[in-house]
């Protein structure tokens, strides 16, 4: 089919006001259909018909269109808006102009590729899942992420409403007046050098950590860290050990890049190998000694030491993801395991996503020495350094002391709102139901009976606007994954948190059979 008259197309395509005639916008204003609602500006809506006629093929190759000037008056409209669309289309290489001759189509028909099919075949899923790669179609499949991030119960967020903004606001606009060209271009390799002295003198005070500003890897948080280590240090076909149950976002990102996670239970004194493990030493080891993730409990001494002789003998990477210690409530935060570490075995990893707020993306990664070069090189070189004028706010933000004053004050508001949650766990089933993780972070595991299921319960909660996770989800082992229920207080308002839970016990009862 090709078109008879360009014109009597455009009058078809173009849209109309109530009058049945084209508008005349002035200055590029949007035109008005007849139903009111407004439309692409009429320029636009000429350059969009021809380009899509052009495309199929109504308005064939070499064929001349009227003058901008023609084609104007027989629609009644401004030149200038034709101009206009002519150009663009002519800037894209639909049309062409002939000196002396006028306008055409151009020929704008595909090369030819050698042995090609005739017709193209089209995607026989809709929904794209069957395009999906294999390692693809496993992360989706097994997705921890949720829709929300925000409110009650959503584990692992932080208030960032009581986030000193002024603060904040003032070091961010001494950096913008001072309009510093090296904070607004690609970062240096293994980031903003400020905030890694920064980052490694508070590690060495109050995590123990022994490190040099050398050392520290500027991410943009646990996932990037992660990544990079496994880039760097392993190859397609490893395996890991992983805490089961453990963090979604650990065996999303081993498994994206060809690592074999491989269950290891915990007990009250964190991971527990068996022999049949230790006989086959994996490359990595992940784990959360200081707070384990999700259940809570911390490492014991006799356990640690093993860890670290094991992985020193057989040449294994411990990974220790120290994502919240800087919350622990009647005690001090215990030391990291890199602390402890002679052999230079462990790679430590921390965020800003819990003491700051999720949406500044900065995290740290401690690397031995002997590996600090490459990996400074290996983050510049596929991630491109980022953020640095967040980076250098940060810095500011820790060498003025405000980073450990917002830290104390709000471990003693988590606190409160730790107790008003467990006071109201109580009130509803006492001594029935099993706690766990309570003593720090920014969650608890509320324990259900086996009959619970905890994913119906996850279920029916985020349908009244409530978020807990269930517990199940997060064991890679079905047969001996727990069902239980993640419940963070950190984000919620201290008043919201009696009636909040109110709701969801009141759907824990209708499934407690």
């Amino acid at each position: 089919m090709r078109i008879a008259s360009l014109t009597d197309f455009l009058l078809m395509r173009i849209e109309r006001g109530a009058d049945g005639r084209i508008a005349k916008p002035r200055g590029g204003a949007k035109t008005t259909a007849g139903n009111g609602s407004a439309t692409a500006p009429l320029n636009r809506q000429i350059y969009q018909a021809i380009r899509e006629a052009i495309l199929s093929q109504l308005l064939p190759s070499g064929l001349q269109l009227p003058s901008s000037r023609d084609l104007a008056g027989e629609l009644g409209i401004s030149r200038n808006t034709v101009t206009y669309a002519y150009e663009q289309l002519i800037a894209e290489g639909y049309l062409e102009t002939r000196a002396g001759s006028g306008t055409f189509i151009a020929d704008t028909t595909p090369d030819q590729i050698p042995e090609a099919r005739l017709n193209t075949l089209p995607l026989t899923d809709p929904s794209g899942q069957s395009e999906l790669s294999a390692h693809g179609a496993q992360l989706i499949q097994q997705a921890g992420v949720s829709d929300l991030q925000w409110g009650a119960f959503m584990p692992g967020v932080p208030d960032v409403t009581l986030f000193p903004n002024k603060i904040w606001s003032r070091l961010q606009n001494k950096h913008w007046r001072r309009s510093r060209a090296e904070l607004l271009t690609y970062g240096e390799a293994g980031g903003y050098l400020p905030l890694r002295e920064a980052i490694a003198e508070y590690l060495r005070m109050a995590r123990s950590v022994n490190c040099n500003a050398s050392q520290v890897i500027i991410t943009t948080g646990i996932h990037q860290s992660l990544d990079i280590v496994v880039k760097l240090l392993g190859e397609h076909g490893d395996s890991a050990w992983v805490e089961d149950p453990c963090y979604w976002g650990t065996r999303s990102v081993l498994n994206s890049l060809g690592i074999k996670p491989v269950a290891i239970p915990v007990d009250a004194e964190g991971m527990r190998m068996r022999l049949a493990n230790l006989r086959q030493p994996p490359r990595f080891i992940c784990a959360t000694p200081s707070h384990q993730y999700p259940l809570g409990m911390v490492m014991s001494l006799s356990r640690r030491r093993m860890l670290l002789e094991y992985a020193a003998t057989r040449k294994v990477w411990i990974i220790e993801d120290d994502y919240d210690s800087e919350f622990r409530y009647g005690s001090r935060p215990l030391a990291s395991l890199q602390g402890m570490d002679t052999n230079d075995r462990v790679l430590y990893m921390g965020t800003f996503s819990k003491t700051m707020f999720p949406s500044l993306r900065i995290g740290f990664l401690v690397v031995p020495e002997s590996l600090a070069n490459a990996f400074a090189i290996g983050v510049s070189e596929l991630y491109r350094g980022s953020q640095v004028f967040l980076q250098a706010i940060m810095a500011d933000f820790m060498t003025e002391g405000h980073f450990a004053s917002h830290i104390r004050r709000m471990r003693v508001l988590y606190a409160e709102r730790l107790q008003l949650l467990q006071a109201a766990i109580e009130r509803h089933f006492g001594d029935g139901i099993t706690l766990t993780g309570g003593e720090a972070g920014l969650h608890l595991a509320l324990g259900l009976p086996p009959q619970c299921d905890d994913i119906a319960v996850s279920r029916a909660a985020r349908e009244v606007g409530i978020v807990a996770r269930p517990l199940s989800r997060y064991f890679m082992n079905s047969d001996t994954a727990r069902n239980g229920l993640l419940l963070g207080y950190a984000c919620v308002p201290s008043e919201q948190i009696g009636p909040a839970f109110d709701k969801l016990a009141a759907i824990i009862k209708t499934h407690w059979k």
